[in-house]
């Protein structure tokens, strides 16, 4: 997994390698081999929703933008399958869900898109050259993340529609 992550990603210290004029017009990956702080519940999160032990590579990267993830996910591809058969997977596993949207075929999430709100952009793409499906999820970091996670907790703690105080809609087109 790739993830390019926003400033706003690092945390709040004052740190020399995120003021704007050292980030605009680089890129830079950061925390690798295994090292960053969140690969151990991605490995629990994965392990539980596969029902066995996973294993993977996370790779972060600081991108020129406040807020926002984009994180390309690879994993095997099941034998015949086809990007057709990837969309129909996520949009059967995500119908449903008020945060999650699947993009129409063609379409591909972009941070911008989920500026300023609780949702997730996904869309799916098989590579069998590689023999690997691809997940692109677009986030905004700042909105999907520790506080909109609580409030959407604490929503469905008190029984309350899921989406209670939450925007599904980004600010941007």
């Amino acid at each position: 997994m790739v993830a390019a992550s926003g400033t706003s990603g690092a945390g709040r210290t004052a740190k020399a390698n995120l003021l704007g004029s050292e980030v605009m017009g680089d890129l830079s990956a950061y925390k690798t081999g295994g090292s960053h702080q969140h690969v151990p519940e991605i490995r629990q999160s994965l392990s539980q929703a596969a029902g066995e032990p996973v294993t993977l590579s996370f790779t972060p990267v600081l991108a020129p933008m406040p807020r926002g993830i984009l994180a390309t996910c690879t994993a095997r591809l099941a034998a015949n399958a086809s990007t057709g058969d990837l969309h129909a997977a996520l949009r059967a596993a995500y119908d449903d869900e008020p945060f999650v949207t699947v993009l129409p075929d063609g379409q591909w999430p972009h941070t911008a898109a989920t500026f300023g709100s609780n949702s997730c952009h996904l869309q799916v793409a098989a590579d069998p050259a590689a023999g690997r499906a691809v997940v692109v999820a677009a986030i905004d970091n700042l909105g999907k993340g520790a506080a909109g996670q609580a409030i959407q907790n604490a929503n469905l703690a008190l029984g309350l529609p899921e989406p209670t105080g939450l925007p599904v809609d980004g600010v941007a087109p």
